[in-house]
């Protein structure tokens, strides 16, 4: 889909305008290429552009002078823009809201939104929406490994529809209410999963030690069973653990060729990442197949599957057991498989497997409940976007009558 077919499918009201964003940015700027030091400045990078908004938890620091401090320092109602990343990320936006005293990198590019003419909300929500990312995509030249954003062609073939400033405002009001709700929802998944956590800390690393250790080699064998093409393409994650691929959103390199030497995984059989991150053994409640990179384990004694799946995720598993088994260092640590398989780990009576599972279990499903309920606000929010945004539905215009009272 061309610029030109994109334009042609955004229908906008007769008394709005579609413009080219450079016509509503009072600057652009790149963020600072100075590396990361032990003090110095807070330093927003491309992980920190979350659902559209700037997060400024754990921030690294990176050392300038004053001069360039002040010149890079973050504003509220600044838009800081992805210039180079993968395809599939290229062109995230992240909306500064509640500024701290932090500066950003040089992927990104801070845009500076003219007030007089456009809400920064409004154009940071306008960024964020499917028919800004199409556009953004198309504008973005790629590379072997990575795309980039030039800011020249942005400003210029970045359209953005304009209704009358108050409506802007009232637009991006209605929107953030949806914002609010998933953000209060987020809050208390954390706020759960980090009590959750806790509790499985307790009934798992309290009895550990009067539980029999066995080598892991006499609980799982290796499965390795391969030509099963016609069997559903999954996908290994760190946080929803083996799920079929079209549960995955966004894009998803689908493998060159035949998959003849991809490994049939099974329900209740577990996967071995040789990344360690996260403990790198994740559950599977499907069958499929998965990239031959995976070891496939599959339980070769009377077990309980989802204590296992707790407590391959548990501190005492990682620090205790993992760590054996862990080779490299930092971002390079990777799982042998040998050592794994030579490690003892816990292997404590059924009923007391089910026990700590059912009691589990009941709170993790408080958990995903939130997510879904979380998932839910998403899809409405993005829905609604797509509607209110191109001034399919409109706000009424006693509400907006608030807005024009505001700017007189």
């Amino acid at each position: 889909m061309s610029l030109l077919s994109i334009r042609s499918k955004i229908k906008i009201p007769s008394d709005w305008e579609m413009v080219p964003i450079g016509k509503v940015l009072i600057s652009s700027q790149y963020g600072t290429s100075n590396g990361n030091s032990e003090t110095g400045v807070p330093v927003v990078g491309m992980k920190n552009l979350q659902d559209g908004k700037v997060n400024f938890n754990d921030l690294p620091f990176v050392s300038l002078d004053e001069e360039e401090r002040k010149r890079l320092i973050l504003h509220n109602g600044d838009i800081l823009l992805n210039r180079t990343n993968s395809y599939d990320l290229v062109g995230k936006i992240g909306f500064v809201e509640n500024a701290c005293e932090a500066v950003f990198a040089s992927y990104l590019i801070r845009l500076e939104m003219d007030k007089t003419k456009s809400d920064p909300k409004f154009v940071a929500m306008w960024l964020s929406s499917f028919w800004a990312d199409q556009m953004i995509k198309k504008i973005a030249t790629r590379a072997v490994s990575q795309a980039n954003v030039n800011p020249t062609e942005f400003k210029k073939f970045c359209l953005i529809p304009l209704p009358p400033l108050p409506e802007q405002k009232a637009i991006a009001d209605l929107l953030s209410t949806w914002d609010e709700a998933i953000e209060k929802t987020e809050r208390l998944i954390q706020a759960k999963e980090k009590w959750f956590k806790g509790l499985t800390q307790n009934l798992i690393s309290k009895r550990c030690d009067s539980w029999p250790h066995i080598k892991s080699k006499k609980i799982f064998d290796t499965i390795t069973e391969k030509n099963f093409p016609d069997e559903e393409l999954l996908s290994v994650t760190q946080d929803r653990g083996v799920i079929p691929r079209s549960m995955l959103e966004g894009r998803v390199m689908s493998p060159n060729g035949t998959t003849a030497n991809y490994k049939l995984i099974k329900r209740g059989d577990f996967a071995i990442s040789l990344r360690s991150f996260q403990g790198g053994i994740e559950y599977s409640n499907y069958q499929g197949i998965i990239s031959p990179a995976y070891t496939v384990l599959r339980p070769k004694i009377e077990l309980n599957n989802d204590f296992y799946r707790l407590f391959f995720k548990s501190y005492i598993f990682i620090e205790k057991h993992l760590n054996l088994a862990v080779i490299g260092i930092r971002d390079g640590k990777q799982i042998s498989i040998p050592d794994f398989l030579s490690i003892k780990i816990p292997v404590p009576p059924l009923e007391e497997q089910k026990e700590i599972t059912e009691t589990l279990s009941i709170f993790q499903q408080e958990i995903d409940l939130l997510k879904q309920l979380s998932e839910k606000y998403k899809t409405q929010k993005r829905g609604l976007m797509q509607k209110i945004l191109t001034g399919e539905w409109r706000v009424k215009p006693e509400i907006i009558k608030k807005y024009e009272g505001e700017q007189k």
